[in-house]
């Protein structure tokens, strides 16, 4: 539809050309007005991405936003390499844990939980308010493996519930998985195989290097003996080493990884 190295796309209808443009055209939901979505919607950004983060405690060294952050931006990338996709605004609330005992993260202050009756429901209302407005395809990206299963289980149920209607909605699982798969071999092919755990490790400090450095607070982590679970970091991995360099491996991964599942499911419904 346009060039994206030549061209920034206007939602109100017109092309802006220049030579040296480098600029990708806004693809934020949150930031366009409706007409700018109605003539998005005509113009064939017929593809939603839905990015759930979550709000939880990521070791002493990294933000509790984590996950919101890096959804957000790397559904924005998604999007910008489709060409024809727009980002819903970050779904920030879901299942951490019970509060009444306190459980998993929920037993950190800094996380915030819903229960998952609540998140199925926002999950479900939020696809369909998509539908109806016309977008063909609802694509969930969760970045954060605690309620993967929870969130693919009600999206399989909402493409059911719109059997003959012209829409889908995915759960896209490599987005995720490619994580402890891909990018755990890269990581361990540079010797830093020990360092890398399940939650608050190098994988995740290094991708939010890569995403946002001022959600790390890494003088205070380099200065630090290696955490442990009781300081929130899972799996026996060491965040120390971490660096943004190492994280835009993973992050070119994911966005790698997305955006050919995404295409495939794109290509199967047109």
């Amino acid at each position: 539809m346009f060039s994206r190295r030549l061209c920034i796309f206007s939602f109100l209808g017109a092309l802006l050309c220049a030579p040296t443009a480098q600029a990708a055209p806004q693809v934020e939901f949150q930031r366009l007005t409706w007409t700018e979505i109605r003539d998005a919607l005509q113009a064939g950004y017929d593809t939603i991405i839905v990015p759930v983060g979550g709000t939880e405690q990521s070791g002493p060294y990294i933000a509790v936003g984590k996950h919101n952050v890096r959804a957000q931006a790397l559904g924005d990338r998604v999007a910008v390499e489709l060409g024809n996709a727009l980002v819903a605004p970050v779904i920030a609330y879901v299942p951490e844990g019970g509060t009444a005992p306190r459980t998993s993260h929920m037993r950190f202050p800094g996380t915030i939980t819903v229960t998952p009756a609540v998140f199925d429901g926002l999950l479900k209302s939020a696809a369909e308010s998509f539908r109806v407005q016309g977008f063909r395809l609802v694509a969930f990206i969760g970045d954060h493996g605690g309620y993967r299963a929870e969130m693919c289980k009600a999206v399989a149920q909402i493409d059911r519930s719109w059997s003959g209607t012209g829409a889908h909605a995915a759960c896209i699982n490599d987005y995720y998985t490619v994580i402890a798969g891909d990018y755990a071999r890269a990581l361990k092919e540079k010797g830093l195989g020990e360092a890398v755990g399940t939650h608050a490790d190098l994988s995740d400090t290094s991708l939010m290097l890569a995403v946002d450095p001022s959600m790390v607070r890494m003088a205070a982590l380099k200065a630090a003996a290696k955490p442990s679970e009781a300081d929130g970091v899972y799996g026996g991995g060491d965040p120390r080493p971490s660096t943004a360099a190492l994280g835009q491996i993973g992050v070119d991964m994911q966005v790698t990884a997305a955006v050919r599942e995404i295409k495939a499911l794109q290509a199967r419904e047109r």
